[in-house]
C-alpha cells in the first residue's frame, strides 16, 4: 500500500516535469501504480484506515505525484453507496462552461503539505476525453467537486501545482466573479 512518504512533496522537481503520454497495452507496473492509487485514496477517505495507517485525505492522484512522469489518473469520489472511481489515462479537457467556481475553503494537495490561503478559479462543469486501463475511449462529463479534481490532476499533469493559480498579488482576487463550492 503507498503512504505518505511514497508521495513527492512540492519541494521535489520531479513534480514540475510534464508527464508523457501512454502507450498501449498498459504495462503491469502501470496497472500496478493505477491500483495502488485507487486503494491509497479508498482507504484515505475511510476515517478509522486514514487514522491507521497515517493518510492524508485525498481525492485524486496522477502518477507524477509518486515519481511516475506518464498521463494518468485516479480519482475516487464517496457516494452513498461506497466510493466511485475515475481512472483515465491521456486525458484532456475537450469543452468547459463559461462559469468558473473556486473551492470556498481553499484546494489542498496530497504533495503540498501545508494550508495556502487563496482562491483557484477553475470551470463549474469540464468534459474530460481519455481511455480505461484497457485502452477503451471514454468521454467523462464532470461538475463541481469532481471537475475540480479533473482539473487539479491535469495540472499535475503538465507540470502545475494548484498554488500556481493564485494570484500572488492579490490572493482573493475575483472572488466576487465566481461561485464558491
Amino acid at each position: 500500500m503507498l503512504k505518505m512518504k511514497d508521495i513527492l512533496d512540492e519541494k521535489d522537481k520531479t513534480l514540475r516535469q510534464i508527464s508523457e503520454e501512454v502507450s498501449f497495452p498498459l504495462s503491469k507496473e502501470d496497472i500496478d501504480n493505477i491500483n495502488l492509487m485507487e486503494e491509497y485514496l479508498v482507504n484515505s477517505q475511510i476515517e478509522e484506515k486514514a487514522i491507521k495507517y497515517d493518510l492524508r485525505p485525498g481525492m485524486g492522484m496522477s502518477a507524477i505525484q509518486i515519481g511516475v512522469p506518464k498521463r494518468y489518473i485516479v480519482i475516487v469520489n464517496e457516494i452513498e453507496e461506497g466510493f466511485e472511481s475515475y481512472i483515465v489515462i491521456n486525458p484532456k479537457i475537450t469543452s468547459n462552461s463559461a462559469e468558473m467556481i473556486y473551492v470556498e475553503d481553499g484546494e489542498g494537495c496530497l504533495s503540498v503539505n501545508r494550508d495556502v490561503e487563496g482562491i483557484v478559479p477553475r470551470y463549474a462543469r469540464v468534459t474530460v476525453e481519455g481511455f480505461d486501463i484497457d485502452g477503451n475511449k471514454i468521454k467523462i462529463r464532470a461538475r463541481e467537486e469532481i471537475a475540480i479534481a479533473f482539473q487539479h490532476e491535469l495540472d499535475h499533469l503538465n507540470g502545475i501545482l494548484f498554488y500556481d493559480r493564485i494570484d500572488k498579488k492579490d490572493p482573493f482576487k475575483n472572488k466576487d466573479l465566481y461561485r464558491s463550492i
